[in-house]
C-alpha cells in the first residue's frame, strides 16, 4: 500500500518557506520602524542579535533532536513529548497549540491592517469617519478556514509559494528604494533615536514575536518525506536568513528615514520602496502566509495530542485524532482550530492575548533547549543525533528564555507557567502514564551521581574528615529490621550506608529470581521508611564468602568502605558464631567493626543513648562518641540525650574527667557536663554488671570491645547483657580524632 507515501510527500522547501514566511511577518512591516526609531540602529541590532541568542539555540536543539529519532506528526509537541514524556509533553503541547491557534487570529487582524490605505480612500469617498476592520478580518479567517478544511495542506503549500514570492518582491522593492533623507545623509548615527524613546526591553517585547516563527515548519513533520533532513536544514536556514534580512532592514531604515518618521508611521516602508503599494501588499501576503502556516501547524499539534490520548474522554481523543483516509489531514482538529481563530478575530483586540502567545512560544523554545541540554548531560547511549549542538548553547537558550519571559511581562510569564503546571497535574492524574518529571531527570541524576562518586573516590582521604561508610550484611531483614534501622540513622546525614540482604545458596536462575523478588520487597519497605540506605541482595553459598564479597564492593559514596555492621538476636544468637568466625577476616581489611545485639525492647522510645568507656578500650572511645552524635542527628532521636559513663581506675579519675570536660567546653561534644559520669572501677564488680545496672532504661547502649578479647572469649564476650535493650558493640581500627 502507498498510504504512507501519500501522507509524507513534502520536502525541505515547505519547512523553509513556512518558517521564513512566519519570521518575515506582521512585526517586520508594522513595528520594525518603531524599533529603529526608539533604540536606534545599534539598539535594533542588539535586539536582533539578542533575540537570536534564543532562536538559534532553539533551532539547533530542534535540528539535534529531530536527527536522533523518528519524527512523526505533531512537530514540536512530538519532539517534546518523546523526550520529556507524555505528561510534560502534553502540558507544553496544550500551551503550544493555543499559541498556534490564536496566532491565526493575530495574523488575520494584522492582515486587515494592510488595508488601511484602501479604507482611508473608501472613507474619504463615502464620507465615513471610521470603517470597522473586522469587515475584512472576519471574512478572511472564515475563507481561510474553509479552504483548509476542504483542501488541506497541499493547497496551503501551493498558496504559500505564491505569497512568499510576493513577500520577497516587496523586500526587493524596499531595498531598491531611496529617499531625500538618505541622499542628504552624510554619516550614519548608530544611536540616533527620538526624544523620550521607549526603553530597550519594552521595544524588545514588542519586536521579539518577529523572530518566533522559525519552528513553524516543524509542525509539518508528519507530512515530510525525510524529517531528519528537512527539519534541520529548513529550520536553520530560515533562522539564519531571517536574521540577516532583519539586520539589513534595520540598516536600510536607519539610513533612509528619520527616527521621528520611523516612530510615527507604521507603514513607513511604503515611503522608502520604489513602488509604495507593494508594502501593504507584502504585509497582506506576509500576514496571510503566517496565518496559513499557523492554521496548517496548529491542527496537527492538536491531532498529535489526541493521538496520545491526553484528553480524559476517549471519544474526544478518537474524534480529534481522526484524519482523512489517505492523507491523514486533521480535518476535525482543523474545525476546532478554525472556531478558536474566528472567536478571537471577532473579539478584535488581541494585544493582551498576543503577549501570552509570546510567553507560550518562549516556554516551548526554553523546553526544547532544556531537552537538548539534559540529553547532553545525561549521556544516554540511545541519544545519538547526526546533528549535534553544544550543551552550553542549549543551556544559554533555556536560561535566556526564562529571563526574557519575566523581562517582557512578569505577570503573563507567571500565568503561562501556572497554566502549564495545572495542565501537567491534570494530565498526570487522568493519564495512565505516570512517568512525568521523573523520566526527565533519570539520566541526569545517574550522570551526576557517577561524577560525584568519581570525584569523591579521587579526593584526598584522611581521618580528619572521617565519616562512616558502612556496609551491613544480614539475612534477617524481614525478621528483625533493627540493623536496617541503625543503618538509616547512620546514613541520614553524615554517613553512607549499603544494606545487603544475604540469601544462602548458589547463583542460579531460580535464586536470581528469588533475589529480585526480595529486593522489590526490600525497596518497598525501605521506601516507606524514607531511608538514604542503598539496598541490594547477595547470593552466596556461605556467610564467609558473602562477607568476603561484601567487603570488596565499592561504596555508593565513591569513598572506600570503612565500617561493617553485623547483627544478632540476644535470645537466638544462632548467627553470632558465624560473625565471630569472620571477625579476623574483616579485621585484616582494617574495617571498623560494629556488632548489634538486638533485644525485644528494640530502640524503645529513642530518648537516650548510653556510651560506656572502659580502661581497656580507649582506642574505641572516640568512634563510639562520634557514632552516638551521628545517630542523634536523625529526627527519630531529636529529643534524645547522650550520657557518657567512663569506668576508670581510681588513680585516673581526675585525668579522664578533665579530658572529657575539655572536649565539651571546646564545643566538640553535644553533651552537658551533668550527663557525664566517672565511675570508679571496683575489681569486685564486673563491667557488665555496672552496665546492666546503669543502662537498663537506655534505648541504645554503645560498648567498646577489643580484638584480643574476641580471641580469648569468643561469643561469651557479647553475652550477659540481657537486662538492657539494644547494644552496639564497637571496635575501631584506629583512633578517630575529635578535634
Amino acid at each position: 500500500m502507498n498510504i504512507k507515501e501519500s501522507k509524507a510527500n513534502f520536502g525541505t522547501a515547505p519547512v523553509f518557506f513556512t518558517a521564513i514566511s512566519t519570521i518575515l511577518g506582521a512585526v517586520m512591516f508594522l513595528r520594525f520602524g518603531y524599533a529603529v526609531g526608539n533604540v536606534g540602529f545599534i539598539g535594533t541590532l542588539g535586539i536582533v542579535l539578542f533575540g537570536h541568542l534564543v532562536t538559534i539555540p532553539t533551532a539547533m536543539a530542534i535540528a539535534e533532536i529531530a536527527t536522533n529519532q523518528k519524527v512523526e506528526g505533531g512537530g514540536e509537541y512530538y519532539i517534546i513529548s518523546r523526550s520529556f514524556g507524555i505528561n510534560v509533553g502534553a502540558a507544553i503541547g496544550f500551551a503550544l497549540y493555543l499559541s498556534q491557534a490564536i496566532s491565526v487570529a493575530f495574523y488575520i487582524i494584522a492582515f486587515a491592517e494592510a488595508f488601511d490605505p484602501v479604507l482611508v480612500w473608501i472613507g474619504d469617498f463615502w464620507k465615513v469617519d471610521y470603517i470597522e476592520k473586522r469587515l475584512i478580518s472576519l471574512p478572511a479567517v472564515i475563507i481561510l478556514s474553509i479552504v483548509m478544511i476542504k483542501k488541506g495542506a497541499n493547497l496551503g503549500m501551493k498558496a504559500l509559494y505564491v505569497v512568499v514570492a510576493i513577500l520577497i518582491l516587496s523586500l526587493i522593492f524596499f531595498f531598491m528604494g531611496t529617499t531625500d533623507y538618505q541622499q542628504n545623509l552624510q554619516k550614519l548615527d548608530w544611536s540616533n533615536t527620538i526624544v523620550d524613546s521607549d526603553n530597550f526591553f519594552l521595544v524588545f517585547a514588542i519586536v521579539f514575536p518577529a523572530f518566533t516563527g522559525m519552528t513553524a515548519g516543524v509542525g509539518l513533520s508528519g507530512d515530510l518525506k525525510d524529517p531528519k533532513k528537512s527539519i534541520p536544514v529548513g529550520t536553520l536556514a530560515a533562522t539564519v536568513i531571517g536574521m540577516i534580512i532583519y539586520v539589513c532592514i534595520a540598516y536600510k531604515m536607519a539610513i533612509s528615514v528619520s527616527p521621528e518618521d520611523l516612530n510615527a508611521d507604521q507603514l513607513i516602508m511604503s515611503k522608502v520602496a520604489i513602488w509604495g503599494p507593494i508594502i501593504p501588499i507584502g504585509l497582506a501576503c506576509a500576514t496571510i502566509s503566517s496565518a496559513l502556516g499557523s492554521i496548517m501547524v496548529a491542527p496537527r499539534t492538536l491531532q498529535a495530542l489526541a493521538g496520545d490520548r491526553v484528553f480524559p474522554i476517549p471519544l474526544i481523543n478518537r474524534w480529534l485524532s481522526k484524519g482523512k483516509p489517505v492523507t491523514n489531514e486533521p480535518i476535525n482538529a482543523t474545525i476546532i482550530t478554525s472556531a478558536l481563530a474566528i472567536f478571537f478575530v471577532a473579539i478584535g483586540d488581541v494585544n493582551a492575548v498576543a503577549e501570552i502567545i509570546s510567553m507560550f512560544f518562549m516556554i516551548t523554545y526554553g523546553s526544547l533547549c532544556l531537552i537538548s541540554f539534559l540529553q547532553h548531560f545525561a549521556a544516554d547511549p540511545s541519544y545519538r543525533p547526526s546533528f549535534k549542538s553544544k550543551w552550553y548553547i542549549s543551556l544559554l537558550g533555556a536560561i535566556l528564555c526564562i529571563y526574557l519571559m519575566f523581562q517582557m511581562n512578569a505577570p503573563y510569564a507567571l500565568v503561562s507557567i501556572l497554566f502549564m503546571t495545572s495542565v501537567y497535574f491534570f494530565v498526570t492524574y487522568t493519564s495512565k502514564s505516570k512517568e512525568g518529571l521523573a523520566k526527565i531527570f533519570q539520566g541526569v541524576i545517574f550522570q551526576l551521581s557517577r561524577r560525584l562518586q568519581v570525584f569523591l573516590q579521587k579526593a584526598e582521604k584522611g581521618e580528619d574528615n572521617w565519616r562512616p561508610s558502612v556496609i551491613c550484611i544480614s539475612p534477617d531483614f524481614f525478621h528483625r529490621p533493627t540493623a536496617f534501622q541503625l543503618m538509616r540513622w547512620l546514613s541520614h546525614r553524615y554517613g553512607f550506608g549499603t544494606y545487603l540482604h544475604y540469601i544462602n545458596g548458589y547463583l542460579s536462575k531460580d535464586s536470581h529470581k528469588k533475589a529480585q523478588e526480595e529486593l522489590q520487597r526490600l525497596l518497598k519497605v525501605s521506601g516507606a521508611s524514607k531511608s538514604n540506605v542503598f539496598i541490594d541482595t547477595l547470593i552466596s553459598p556461605s556467610f564467609t564468602s558473602a562477607v568476603a564479597q561484601a567487603m570488596q564492593l565499592p561504596s555508593v559514596s565513591g569513598k572506600d568502605i570503612n565500617m561493617i555492621l553485623f547483627e544478632f538476636s540476644k535470645h537466638e544468637p544462632d548467627n553470632l558464631t558465624d560473625i565471630m568466625e569472620n571477625f579476623t577476616l574483616v579485621k585484616s581489611a582494617e574495617f571498623d567493626i560494629c556488632i548489634l545485639a538486638s533485644s525485644d525492647k528494640e530502640y524503645g522510645f529513642s530518648q537516650s543513648i548510653h556510651i560506656w568507656l572502659t580502661p581497656n578500650d580507649l582506642k574505641n572511645s572516640s568512634l563510639m562518641i562520634l557514632l552516638g552524635y551521628i545517630i542523634m542527628g536523625h529526627r527519630d532521636w531529636k529529643h534524645a540525650e547522650i550520657k557518657i559513663f567512663a569506668v576508670v581506675r581510681k588513680n585516673e579519675i581526675s585525668e579522664q574527667e578533665q579530658k572529657l570536660l575539655a572536649l565539651i567546653k571546646a564545643g566538640r561534644l553535644p553533651i552537658s557536663p551533668k550527663n557525664i559520669a566517672i565511675i570508679k572501677h571496683n575489681e569486685d564488680v564486673s563491667t557488665k554488671d555496672i552496665i546492666n545496672g546503669r543502662s537498663k532504661d537506655a534505648d541504645l547502649t554503645i560498648v567498646g570491645f577489643r580484638a584480643e578479647a574476641v580471641k580469648q572469649l569468643g561469643t561469651e564476650l557479647f553475652a550477659g547483657y540481657e537486662e538492657i535493650g539494644n547494644v552496639l558493640f564497637v571496635n575501631a581500627t584506629k583512633v578517630k580524632e575529635i578535634n
